[in-house]
């Protein structure tokens, strides 16, 4: 299970429709399994079928969530014209089996899907988003 807080949820989903026809992309900052800060990143593949995060982003999310003793729970991207689950390339690509794999459908344009996958050794699970309220 991941805990996403509503506005990071409404944040993902205004980015990638911002972004389109671009998947969108980005990680997810928390503790334990609690999400509490979002940062969208540039797909430097500017594609609507696979992203590429910009390495110096990437390296400054890191540096920024140790200095606060927080890590990386989750990486996002956006699936413009496909369903909400892992696509080949996403399972080949899934390195690191303690990140949380999160995809967010806009197949639908106006019921975006949010799902949320474990990737180990090439096998995926489901898992539940438990959406926290903005207090």
């Amino acid at each position: 299970m991941i805990i996403i807080p509503k506005n990071i949820i409404d944040g993902i989903i205004e980015q990638a429709q911002r972004e389109l026809p671009d998947e969108a992309c980005g990680l997810l900052v928390g503790s334990g399994n609690e999400v509490v800060k979002q940062y969208p990143l540039t797909n430097i593949d500017h594609s609507s079928e696979h992203f590429s995060f910009d390495p110096r982003e990437q390296f400054h999310v890191l540096r920024e969530a140790r200095k606060e003793d927080l890590r990386i729970i989750a990486n996002y991207h956006s699936h413009p014209e496909s369903p909400a689950r892992p696509s080949g390339e996403d399972i080949r690509l899934a390195f690191d089996p303690e990140i949380i794999y999160i995809i967010l459908s806009l197949q639908k344009k106006d019921q975006p899907v949010l799902k949320a996958f474990s990737i180990k050794g090439g096998k995926v699970e489901e898992m539940i988003i438990t959406q926290k309220s903005c207090s």
